[in-house]
């Protein structure tokens, strides 16, 4: 992957997380005040809980941290997946977010 079609997926996904974010916020199921700085979105809940997702460029990942732990992600040319074999990005992020709400979301492109 080149750093040109790192950076194309990886704003992908971040206006996908932003998207998200409004949908959630709209349809009422929880408060999330999502900023995003550069390559950078922080995801804060209600009870001032926070998602980080950050972009690595050198190392062509995306960082999510969140309170279970910090998760990195590559693009395996469909999708982003956990280097770690544990799933796949909007996946993850839907489970740790519906964990730190306190209720069900689902984030997706």
């Amino acid at each position: 992957m080149t750093d040109s079609e790192f950076m194309n997926q990886a704003e992908i996904l971040l206006k996908a997380v932003e998207a998200s974010c409004d949908r959630i916020n709209d349809e009422n199921l929880a408060d999330i005040d999502n900023q995003r700085t550069g390559g950078m979105v922080t995801l804060v809940f209600s009870n001032h809980s926070q998602i980080v997702i950050n972009l690595q460029k050198p190392l062509h990942e995306i960082w999510l941290a969140a309170r279970s732990g910090g998760y990195h992600f590559k693009f395996d040319s469909a999708k982003w997946m956990d280097t770690k074999g544990q799933g796949e990005f909007f996946a993850s992020l839907s489970r740790y977010a519906s964990e730190q709400a306190g209720c069900p979301l689902l984030f997706a492109v």
